[in-house]
């Protein structure tokens, strides 16, 4: 178990450009944006990247209010990101994972098919990537 830390500019264009998205609660926007790295790229963050647009779909489905969906892609984003914890790509994953967890907390509880449980905003996770990404030069 390793934390060292990730050099910047090893993060792909697209992985910062769906965690801009992710934080800005446009989830349907980052796990596209997300998709187009994760189709192409053959390494070993692939199913790092598969975790991330699995949770940008969990939370998707929360907010329009599909919480069996959510509820169900809840559980798959830990199988993907746990095994790259608890650093991986700039991300502390056990950080992310607990937010990711309080924020659908009622959603993996429940236990109805079609439950009417409301999104806190207070809780949406984010990501902030230690070390932050190099800001391109203008």
């Amino acid at each position: 178990m390793t934390t060292e830390h990730t050099d910047p500019a090893e993060y792909h264009p697209l992985y910062l450009a769906g965690i801009v998205h992710f934080n800005e609660c446009d989830y349907y926007e980052s796990h596209e944006v997300w998709e187009e790295l994760w189709t192409d790229y053959r390494g070993p963050s692939r199913k790092f990247y598969q975790g991330l647009i699995q949770a940008a779909v969990a939370l998707y489905h929360f907010g329009n209010g599909n919480i069996r969906g959510a509820r169900k892609l809840h559980a798959s984003v830990h199988g993907y990101l746990e095994a790259y914890g608890p650093y991986h790509l700039g991300l502390h994953l056990d950080q992310f994972l607990e937010a990711f967890d309080a924020c659908l907390k009622e959603v993996a509880a429940s236990t109805e098919d079609f439950p009417k449980i409301d999104l806190d905003p207070e809780l949406l996770p984010e990501i902030h990537l230690d070390p932050p990404p190099v800001e391109a030069a203008s």
